[in-house]
């Protein structure tokens, strides 16, 4: 739930949790479904963000706690599995094929996406915590101010919240 970073409006998810901020307006989506997984719920929050773009001449910047969607995008682990059959390195069916379709397809379909990787259930209050993870995440994808960090870390908090948020209905 990042505000636009740039004269053109830049659409940001969080886990999913889309946010689009021009002339103080903020878009909050979540959901929840009965007997899923975890992974389910991260893929089809990405998914679900990216779909309510109303145009998809952006740059739009997904950070996330799962290094699983990270990692599949930024080392494009999804090349391989569609050269091999849906299969991974193991030569199991990777899970979640359908969605993963669905994703693949329409990350390609905008104009540039980009994925970052952030700590999960950091807690701000722990100032060493903070800094090694800081400069962990500097280190991959450059220098950013600690108030933009910290900024990050708040909104992951946020997607979590709205994801709970969600799934509160199936409890």
């Amino acid at each position: 739930m990042e505000p636009a970073l740039a004269t053109k409006m830049k659409p940001t998810l969080v886990d999913g949790v889309q946010s689009l901020k021009l002339v103080k307006i903020k878009k909050e989506l979540f959901g929840g479904a009965a007997n899923t997984t975890n992974n389910i719920m991260e893929l089809t929050a990405v998914l679900e963000g990216l779909k309510s773009l109303k145009s998809q001449n952006h740059q739009v910047n997904v950070y996330s706690d799962s290094a699983y969607i990270v990692n599949c995008f930024n080392q494009k682990w999804y090349v391989k599995w569609q050269m091999n059959g849906w299969r991974t390195s193991q030569k199991t069916p990777v899970e979640n094929k359908e969605i993963w379709e669905q994703l693949i397809h329409l990350v390609h379909s905008i104009d540039t996406v980009n994925f970052y990787k952030v700590k999960g259930h950091l807690d701000l209050s722990k100032a060493s915590d903070v800094k090694k993870w800081y400069e962990k995440y500097a280190k991959a994808y450059g220098s950013v101010p600690m108030n933009r960090f910290e900024y990050l870390i708040n909104m992951n908090h946020r997607a979590d919240e709205l994801a709970n948020k969600g799934m509160d209905q199936f409890r």
